[in-house]
C-alpha cells in the first residue's frame, strides 16, 4: 500500500493534534509533516496527499500554509489524489466558517484529483468558502463548538478517503 502524506500547519497545537488523530485513523500508511517544515521534494514523493489547515482572521489559511502556498501552486500534482481538512468556529465566524480550507482549495493548481468531500448537515454558519456544489470541499471540523464531534467526523472521513485514494 502506498504511503499518505499528511501535511498541516498549526499555530495553537489544534489542526496539529487533528492531523495526528486523522493518521492514527490511517494507520501505518500516514506520514504526517508540518508545512513549516516542508519543501516541493515533500510534496511530490506521495501520490496521496492529505492538506490541513485552520481558519485565521476572515478567509486566512494558518501562517505556515500562507508562506508555502506559493510553492505549492507551482507544483505538478497531477495524477495525485488530494483530500483537504480544515478547522473553523462556526458561532464566532459564521460568515466565514473554515474560510482557510476554501482558500486552500481555491490556490491548489489542479483540482481534479480532490477527493473527500463532506456533508454541511450538522453545521451552523452562514457562508463559507470551503462549500462548493452543497458540500464541503473536505473535511470540516470545529474544536471550539463540537468537539464531541471531531473523532467520528474523523473515522468516518478516513474510511471514505482510503476508498477514494484507492
Amino acid at each position: 500500500m502506498k504511503k499518505i502524506g499528511v501535511f498541516y500547519g498549526s499555530s495553537s497545537g489544534t489542526t496539529k493534534k487533528v492531523a495526528e488523530k486523522i493518521g492514527k485513523a490511517l494507520g501505518a500508511r500516514a506520514v504526517l509533516h508540518d508545512v513549516k517544515d516542508t519543501g516541493p521534494e515533500d510534496i511530490l514523493k506521495y501520490d496521496y496527499l492529505i492538506l490541513g489547515t485552520s481558519a485565521w482572521g476572515i478567509g486566512d489559511m494558518q501562517d505556515d500554509w500562507e508562506d508555502f502556498i506559493d510553492t505549492l501552486s507551482e507544483l505538478d500534482l497531477s495524477g495525485k489524489k488530494i483530500a483537504l481538512f480544515g478547522l473553523g468556529d462556526q458561532k464566532k465566524y459564521p460568515e466565514s466558517f473554515a474560510d482557510g480550507l476554501g482558500t486552500l482549495y481555491c490556490r491548489l493548481p489542479e483540482k481534479s484529483g480532490v477527493v473527500g468531500s463532506w456533508p454541511v448537515e450538522g453545521y451552523e454558519y452562514y457562508f463559507s468558502m470551503s462549500e462548493k456544489e452543497g458540500k464541503f470541499v473536505g473535511l470540516v471540523l470545529d474544536e471550539d463548538t463540537q468537539p464531541e464531534m471531531t473523532d467520528e467526523r474523523i473515522k468516518k472521513w478516513a474510511g471514505q478517503i482510503v476508498k477514494e485514494f484507492n
